[in-house]
């Protein structure tokens, strides 16, 4: 059968500096995963800034083009010769970014943004037709056009907005999301409902999401299978709870250390963290890795000795 999302060996190198000081920066390195057609799962990559996830993420949308390896969507390549492939792509493939007030223009209601969506990629032309997509996308996301039609991103609270944002990303009925950081900018007490509507997705919907995050709590939450990336190198992969539980790579640990906990407070314990991030950085300079597979089904980046 044919995979959903299919990522094989792909890297991406980034040209930096000027003329005399140019060097090459491998943003990601021979990542590997697929997504299979009928099974709708939460796929989270987690790291922290500068892992390569993001990266990752705009290759996958066709932002960024692959320095090596194949990204293929339903068995085709990620590579749009013109606009109508482009268009038949994004139907299938919606994004929701990071921050919602920088998604809309503060001077176009929002509503025209659903408008918009629905008519290029549903071919919708009455007012009818329009509305009723744009009213069913958003109560999907537990909005409704009525509280929503006319109104700029300014009246809307941020976890209003960030639904809005998914809403327009569902409007063609697509059946992979691709959300970068979607609660990071959403204050603490809205994160639920939002990592709770992107379950609502993949279970009522059969939307698979690639969940993109530095959030091992939410990540834990909602995950069927994470990816842990490290200066742009995947370090582990497998099944979430697996993963989450029982961390193996010093990365990994070292995440899962590094998550606060009320217990902790005011204790200051930094030694174990401080221990494994040394740990951690000290095998990104070994010379040979390799990815080993673990009787739960996770794999674990390896290294050999020089």
């Amino acid at each position: 059968m044919t995979a959903l999302l299919d990522i094989s060996h792909v890297s991406k190198s980034f040209q930096m500096g000027g003329i005399l000081s140019r060097r090459r920066v491998d943003a990601v390195q021979d990542v590997s995963f697929t997504l299979e057609v009928g099974k709708p799962e939460i796929f989270t990559i987690i790291g922290e800034s500068g892992s390569g996830k993001t990266t990752l993420a705009r290759m996958i949308l066709g932002l960024e083009r692959p320095s090596a390896g194949e990204i293929r969507f339903r068995g085709e390549p990620v590579t749009h010769a013109n606009r109508a492939e482009r268009l038949k792509f994004m139907a299938n493939v919606q994004p929701v970014f990071q921050n919602p007030f920088e998604a809309f223009n503060p001077l176009k209601r929002v509503d025209r943004y659903l408008e918009s969506t629905a008519r290029r990629f549903l071919k919708a032309r009455s007012s009818a037709e329009v509305g009723a997509a744009m009213d069913g996308a958003l109560q999907k996301v537990g909005l409704s056009l009525a509280e929503v039609r006319g109104r700029f991103a300014h009246e809307l609270s941020g976890g209003q907005l960030q639904r809005v944002a998914i809403a327009r990303a569902l409007i063609p009925n697509p059946p992979l999301l691709i959300a970068d950081e979607p609660v990071s900018m959403v204050d603490a007490s809205l994160r639920m409902s939002i990592v709770n509507l992107l379950r609502k997705l993949r279970d009522d919907l059969g939307v698979s999401v690639i969940y993109i995050t530095h959030d091992l709590a939410t990540a834990y939450y909602i995950s069927d299978r994470i990816v842990i990336m490290q200066k742009g190198k995947v370090v582990e992969m497998g099944p979430a709870r697996a993963i989450l539980d029982r961390p193996e790579h010093p990365y990994s640990q070292l995440l899962k250390a590094s998550v606060l906990s009320a217990d902790d407070a005011g204790a200051g314990k930094l030694g174990a963290a401080a221990d494994l991030m040394a740990l951690s950085d000290s095998l990104l300079s070994a010379p040979r890795s390799s990815l080993a597979e673990r009787p739960d089904g996770r794999l674990v980046r390896v290294y050999a000795a020089a």
